[in-house]
């Protein structure tokens, strides 16, 4: 048996890359048009949903190092939650891709920097969250890698409904 020596943040970063690829390939060769099409019953949209998971790995980024504070629970955060779920007028799917790789850039800076993946942060009080938990970054990480990958599906089956093509096979 052959082993190798890779570090818990090589992998944990490596398999967050593994589902943004999927996700970013499942938008290649769209137009600005089509990243706006809606070809199933959701309202999702493949630039919706990249412009989402762009802003929830940055909230969950923030998360590890300001803790709550950096999700509050309030009407205007909601109404932003919502507003990302869609592309705005004026925006486009290239620079909602590069944003979406600027932020990637700065997750890997962040957990490289981190003194340990276990650094702990309380969850924010919301009807989704138990009280009284906590997570380490490490579960956030786990979490960014979970979301990243549900979207990435989604994102398959509405581009294969716009034109055929599959992220695989």
């Amino acid at each position: 048996m052959t082993t190798t020596t890779i570090d818990e943040r090589t992998d944990l970063l490596a398999s967050i890359a593994g589902s943004r690829r999927f996700l970013r390939y499942t938008a290649q060769g769209l137009t600005d048009e089509q990243a706006t099409t809606r070809s199933t019953t959701s309202e999702l949209t493949i630039g919706g949903l990249i412009k989402h998971v762009t802003a929830v790995e940055r909230s969950w980024a923030r998360f590890i190092v300001e803790g709550p504070s950096a999700m509050p629970f309030d009407e205007e955060s909601m109404n932003q939650h919502m507003a990302d779920f869609h592309m705005g007028d004026g925006e486009t799917l290239a620079d909602l891709l590069d944003d979406y790789a600027a932020a990637a850039r700065e997750t890997e800076e962040l957990v490289h920097g981190l003194p340990s993946l276990d650094v702990v942060q309380p969850l924010p009080e919301a009807p989704w969250f138990e009280k009284g938990v906590e997570w380490s970054a490490r579960k956030v990480l786990l979490h960014i890698l979970a979301e990243t990958a549900q979207h990435a599906g989604h994102a398959d089956i509405i581009r294969e409904a716009i034109d055929g093509q599959k992220t695989m096979g």
